[in-house]
C-alpha cells in the first residue's frame, strides 16, 4: 500500500486493516498519524472491494498510548504552537477531533481491536469505532483532567452515549485507569479476548458483515444510526427511514437479497457505495468549524 511512516494499511478478503505502528513509542499519537490514518480512511471509502475496517495497535502492549508527550524536534504537545487571537481559527482545531470526526464520516463500518494500553486520544480515537473489542490487557484512560486539559476528540459527544453521562464524567473527571473487564461492563467494548484471539475475534465479525450483508444498505445503516439517534424527535427518523425503504427496495440488491433468501444460496450483491449510494444522500449539511 501507500508509504505510510506511522500507521500500516493491509487489504485482504474484503477486510482493510489499519494498525498503528509506532512499537517504540507505545503507538502514541502525533499529527503524522492523523494525517495518514486519515488518508487510508479515505483509501477505504473508496474501496468498493472493503465491506468492513479493523482499527489496532502493533505489537501486545499498546492500542495507543495517547498523545506523544515527547514528540521529535520538541514543540507544543496538545495544541498548535502558534498563539492566535480568533478562536474560530483552522489552527486552534483539536488533531484528535480531526481524526474522529473523520472516523464517524467513514462509508465502511469500522471495528475496534484494542490490543493493549489505550489512554488519551487512544481512548478517544475510538468512540467512533462502530463495534470495539479488547484484549485481557487492554487498559483504558480518559486521563485528561490528569494532564491539565479536557476531554478532546469530540468524546463529549460521543462517550455519554456509549456509556452513560454518570459513566462518562466519573472515567473523566476521575482520569483514572481501568481495565478490559470495566470496560465491557459499562458497554465500552463489545467483547474481551485473550491476546491471541483479539484480531482472530474481531476478522469473524468483518468477514459476517462482508459475507451477508450489502454494502449500500451497510453504508446506510451507519450514518442512519449515527447520526438519527441525536435528533430531538423520530420524525427526522421516519423522514429518511422513508426516504431510504423507497429508494433501496428498488435496487439491485434488494432483488438479490430477495432472490438470495428463497433460493437458499449466498447472496451477491452488485451495487457498490461508490456508484449506488440513493440520489439524497447525504442528507445533512455538514458543519464546519466556527
Amino acid at each position: 500500500m501507500k508509504g505510510y511512516t506511522q500507521i500500516k494499511l493491509d487489504i485482504a478478503d474484503g477486510i482493510a486493516t489499519i494498525t498503528l505502528h509506532r512499537p517504540e513509542k507505545m503507538n502514541a499519537y502525533t499529527r503524522t498519524m492523523m494525517a495518514e490514518m486519515t488518508d487510508a480512511l479515505d483509501v477505504t471509502d473508496a474501496d468498493d472491494s472493503v465491506r468492513a475496517v479493523i482499527v489496532t495497535g502493533s505489537g501486545e502492549k499498546a492500542f495507543c498510548a495517547g498523545a506523544d508527550l515527547t514528540p521529535e524536534g520538541g514543540g507544543h504537545v496538545f495544541s498548535d504552537p502558534n498563539p492566535v487571537e480568533d478562536l474560530s481559527d483552522e489552527r486552534v482545531r483539536d488533531g484528535g477531533g480531526r481524526l474522529t470526526l473523520r472516523l464517524f464520516n467513514s462509508q465502511k463500518p469500522l471495528i475496534g481491536a484494542c490490543n493493549g494500553v489505550a489512554v488519551g486520544v487512544g481512548a478517544t480515537m475510538q468512540l467512533p469505532f462502530d463495534i470495539r473489542l479488547a484484549s485481557e490487557n487492554a487498559r483504558f484512560g480518559f486521563v485528561f483532567a490528569r494532564r491539565g486539559i479536557t476531554p478532546e476528540a469530540c468524546s463529549s459527544w460521543f462517550l455519554p452515549r456509549l456509556v452513560g453521562m454518570q459513566t462518562a464524567l466519573e472515567w473523566c473527571m476521575t482520569g483514572r485507569i481501568f481495565g478490559a473487564k470495566e470496560a465491557l461492563a459499562a458497554g465500552l467494548v463489545r467483547s474481551v479476548h485473550p491476546q491471541g484471539e483479539l484480531i482472530g475475534a474481531a476478522r469473524a465479525l468483518a468477514q459476517e458483515i462482508a459475507d451477508n450483508t450489502s454494502a449500500v444498505s451497510v453504508a446506510m445503516t451507519r450514518a442512519m444510526l449515527w447520526r438519527l439517534s441525536a435528533l430531538d424527535h423520530p420524525m427526522m427518523a421516519h423522514r429518511i427511514d422513508s426516504r431510504a425503504i423507497y429508494r433501496l427496495s428498488r435496487s439491485d440488491d434488494a432483488k438479490e437479497g430477495v432472490a438470495s433468501f428463497l433460493e437458499k444460496r449466498s447472496p451477491d450483491y452488485p451495487d457498490t457505495v461508490s456508484s449506488h449510494m440513493p440520489d439524497f444522500y447525504p442528507w445533512w449539511e455538514e458543519p464546519g468549524y466556527e
